[in-house]
């Protein structure tokens, strides 16, 4: 048994987390105690001294995420961050998450939380109801939705009040049955505005009329579906997904396309030919096949083709259908992003003529990852599983290697091979 002794004044914020995580450990470890009145009140006093703890998870994950430092570590944002690397449930993330974004302008809410007069479910339900107001608004809705806390409102109700909170606003401001610009737009056009966010995001605002919005929903509806009964992410988040998917294939300048069996390359007679049918001599279609230029398309069985050489930059569909087979979702360990919304990453950097467009050189990724693979790409692990699958791991910035000798997110001993000098 550890013992644990710690002055809590002088204590620093490091110590009192390493103390706490030594007593968190040992109580898990003790069979709860025969009395059922006793487990109780245990339960009770555990559960306030967990809600205190949040308050102070709250200010971690506010700082990480204010300074964007996960980021570094290979996560696209904080709430990624807290389901991948934390398995929280993605409820649970955005619930802290929206937490730590809000707690600065509820004060009351902050202090209360802190010093356990406020109960964690309370504290996040009005941190819930207040995101999308204004200031001044959400200091009156602080003040109101507490004085529901004090006279003994559930939770529930107190989240109820809440979602009216708006609709006495928009009363209150005469701004219920006032058309926006947008709508005073009319309806037979299609239209969309965009606007650069300080962090370099976009909002996309806009109206599709009854046509394009039927393409919208063919293009986009089968890509938006779940992946699978672990895809956590709502309808929204998989839109964005399928629409950046579709926007990324981008298209293709017209190249000279030399078509060939690999018997020909490899030193046998069958004739090639051009993309019109027109026939190329074998020997002559082995002097071309690598030319500036000249993009060989190597034939598989059944004439697939899956050999397009250094010349082609984008993957053919078969390529590609037959990486959605072999990786689910995105190749690095712990990101859901399902393998249909994912780009076709050539491992080892197309652009520096390393990977070719073949299908043994390709993985998929998602695209947040693609980037970040080629901007950090001393924070990937690559390996090969049996089945011949790339793992992409995400390793620690290389001043916390340095400092921590920290490895790879979950993994056990020393990389399987260094990390490679790629681009994407």
């Amino acid at each position: 048994m550890q013992s644990v002794t710690v002055e809590l004044e002088a204590a620093s914020t490091m110590e009192l987390v390493n103390a706490l995580s030594t007593i968190a450990t040992e109580l898990a470890q003790r069979e709860a105690p025969e009395s059922a009145a006793a487990c109780l009140e245990l339960t009770e006093t555990l559960v306030a001294a967990s809600d205190m703890q949040e308050s102070a998870l709250a200010g971690f994950i506010g700082r990480v995420d204010a300074t964007g430092e996960q980021a570094r570590w290979g996560y696209p944002s904080t709430q990624a961050w807290l389901r991948s690397r934390l398995g929280m449930r993605d409820s649970r993330a955005k619930e802290r998450l929206t937490l730590a974004r809000q707690r600065h302008r509820l004060p009351e809410v902050r202090a209360q939380l802190a010093s356990g007069d406020l109960f964690y479910g309370y504290a996040t339900t009005i941190t819930d109801a207040v995101a999308r107001l204004d200031d001044t608004d959400c200091a009156e809705a602080e003040a109101t939705l507490l004085g529901f806390v004090d006279q003994g409102f559930s939770a529930g109700k107190v989240a109820a009040f809440g979602r009216r909170i708006r609709d006495l606003i928009a009363d209150r401001d005469n701004t219920e049955d006032a058309p926006d610009e947008d709508t005073k737009r009319g309806y037979d056009k299609s239209w969309l505005t965009t606007t650069r966010s300080l962090d370099g995001g976009r909002y996309v605002k806009g109206w599709l009329n009854p046509e394009d919005a039927a393409i919208w929903d063919g293009t986009l509806a089968p890509l938006s579906k779940p992946a699978g009964p672990d895809d956590r992410r709502d309808l929204a988040e998989r839109t964005a997904a399928a629409l950046s998917s579709v926007l990324s294939g981008g298209h293709k300048a017209s190249k000279v396309t030399v078509i060939c069996d690999l018997d020909t390359l490899t030193g046998g007679n069958t004739p090639a030919r051009l993309t019109d049918g027109t026939p190329i001599p074998a020997a002559q279609a082995r002097r071309i096949a690598l030319s500036a230029g000249v993009s060989p398309l190597l034939l598989g069985r059944g004439n697939t083709p899956l050999y397009l050489g250094y010349r082609e930059r984008f993957a053919s569909t078969a390529q590609r259908q037959v990486l959605e087979t072999m990786y689910p979702s995105c190749a690095v360990r712990g990101c859901e992003v399902p393998g249909t919304l994912c780009e076709v990453d050539h491992v080892h950097g197309w652009a520096l003529g390393r990977s070719p467009t073949d299908i043994d050189q390709l993985a998929l990724t998602c695209g947040w990852h693609n980037r970040f693979k080629h901007t950090n790409p001393d924070q990937i692990q690559i390996t090969k599983d049996q089945d011949g699958r790339y793992i992409y791991r995400l390793l620690p910035p290389a001043d916390a290697r340095a400092t921590t000798g920290a490895g790879p997110p979950g993994s056990v001993g020393p990389p399987d091979s260094p990390a490679l000098d790629w681009a994407a």
